[in-house]
């Protein structure tokens, strides 16, 4: 298992991350743009929750169907049900709190169990730092610095980041 732990604060409202996150129209494939079309679909969604495929081009084409969650307040889990990398389980959990005197602090937590079929996600498994970049990439853009933030010349920065194998 691996599991990535980032901090990240932004000048973004929570509510403008929690709407991104939550966003399963096809503006998704604007707002997460390493997301490609031929691997998005929306299965269900609800007031709280939505089961969706997503995935890209990464490594001959990583996708996964996941359900995401947001019934907790300043929480977006998404829960893996069925991918050809990660096994059902496998979570990232967004949290989002505002900051005194404006913005929010985002926290991602990764728990991920890789699957390995037909030698596919082989690769991955040997660059535990690829994951790390694509939970970073991810972050970024939740939290503003690619796509959601407009451009106001904010400066950002990491307050923490690690990565650990079990």
């Amino acid at each position: 298992m691996v599991n990535i732990h980032l901090i990240r604060d932004t000048q973004l409202p929570p509510e403008r991350i929690i709407a991104a996150l939550t966003d399963f129209s096809d503006r998704r494939l604007e707002l997460f743009p390493n997301l490609d079309k031929q691997y998005f679909t929306v299965h269900q969604t609800g007031d709280t929750h939505a089961e969706v495929t997503e995935g890209s081009s990464f490594a001959g084409g990583i996708w996964e169907r996941a359900r995401y969650d947001w019934s907790k307040p300043g929480t977006v889990t998404l829960t893996v049900v069925e991918s050809n990398a990660f096994a059902p389980g496998s979570t990232w959990r967004y949290r989002i709190e505002p900051k005194p005197g404006g913005g929010s602090r985002v926290e991602l937590t990764v728990h991920e169990r890789l699957v390995v079929i037909g030698g596919d996600a082989a690769g991955l498994a040997a660059a535990p730092q690829a994951r790390n970049r694509r939970a970073a990439a991810r972050l970024e853009i939740v939290a503003g610095r690619r796509g959601l933030r407009e451009r106001t010349g904010e400066r950002q920065s990491w307050t923490s980041a690690h990565t650990r194998r079990r």
